[in-house]
């Protein structure tokens, strides 16, 4: 086997990319990244990014990982290609590199691997992965929006007025899902981006009261996060009502789904995306370290 890393995103998405989109609802993730979708954030940094792969004797890429701190390692195993000892072999590269990701993030049973692999191949040096969470998320997909019940009020995009509450908003919600969080000036920049791109939605009753953002697209879909009503607000069928002026904003766009990620013990949240038309595809492992 041998270990890839690349410092360069376009050299790195030349060799990736095409196998990616082999299985593009699963791969959203990586896809935005390699895209190039974050690549202007100011809250961003490729200095400590890693963009690897292992390939086997034969030239195959049978391991791709990924990793964007302070978000977890991203590894995805192309179909057909699982080897018992990629896994083995990129975590003495990672060690060889003092490179320590603060978490992984993979599709369901991968993450475990990860970490089981690790505190085996350690056992004799007192080293080993302490969780300090992890929670298995649902990938949800949806073709065509189902039937709902719209709540009282009407949706619009971001305003520039918005910036005085949504930054807190979305430090709220990375406190909600445990991810790490932007100071509130960051938030606020990051948000401005989206000003003018109609691609975040506030649910406005008198006065704001939820929103769902999408910003990462691939070739035939488009992910939708964010979502998000203050406490007091819940239960009144916003969230419902903003996420489906997100699917159909997306939808007219003429993209042929849209997918997002739910807390699999939400079942309030896992249930609302159902109820739109939203069906499970898979399960991820979202485990962070200590």
């Amino acid at each position: 086997m041998q270990f890839h890393r690349y410092f360069n995103v376009d050299e790195f998405k030349a060799v990736v990319l095409e196998l990616l989109f082999e299985d593009e609802v699963v791969n959203n993730l990586p896809i935005g990244i390699v895209s190039g979708s974050n690549m202007n954030n100011a809250a961003f940094s490729t200095a400590d990014w890693l963009l690897s792969m292992v390939t086997d004797d034969g030239g195959d890429i049978v391991l791709i990982a990924i990793c964007t701190k302070p978000y977890c390692l991203l590894l995805y195993e192309p179909k057909g290609k699982k080897h018992k000892d990629s896994i083995e072999f990129l975590i003495s590269r990672l060690e060889s590199i003092d490179f320590m990701p603060p978490g992984v993030f993979a599709p369901f049973g991968l993450g475990n691997i990860f970490v089981e692999t690790y505190n085996k191949l350690n056992a004799n040096t007192g080293k080993s992965l302490d969780i300090k969470m992890h929670k298995t998320l649902i990938l949800m997909k949806l073709e065509k929006l189902a039937g709902y019940k719209a709540a009282t009020g009407e949706g619009r995009v971001l305003t520039e007025d918005d910036l005085t509450y949504v930054p807190f908003w979305e430090q709220a919600f990375c406190i909600d899902c445990q991810v790490p969080t932007f100071t509130l000036e960051e938030n606020k920049e990051r948000i401005q981006t989206r000003i003018g791109k109609d691609t975040h939605f506030i649910w406005e009753d008198g006065l704001p009261v939820a929103q769902a953002v999408y910003g990462r697209e691939t070739p035939n879909g488009a992910v939708i996060n964010w979502v998000y009503t203050p406490p007091l607000y819940r239960g009144r069928g916003y969230a419902t009502s903003v996420v489906a002026a997100v699917v159909k904003s997306i939808l007219r766009q003429g993209k042929a789904y849209c997918c997002l990620f739910a807390d699999a013990m939400n079942k309030t949240s896992c249930n609302l995306y159902r109820k739109l038309g939203f069906y499970d595809v898979c399960e991820f492992d979202e485990i962070h370290f200590s």
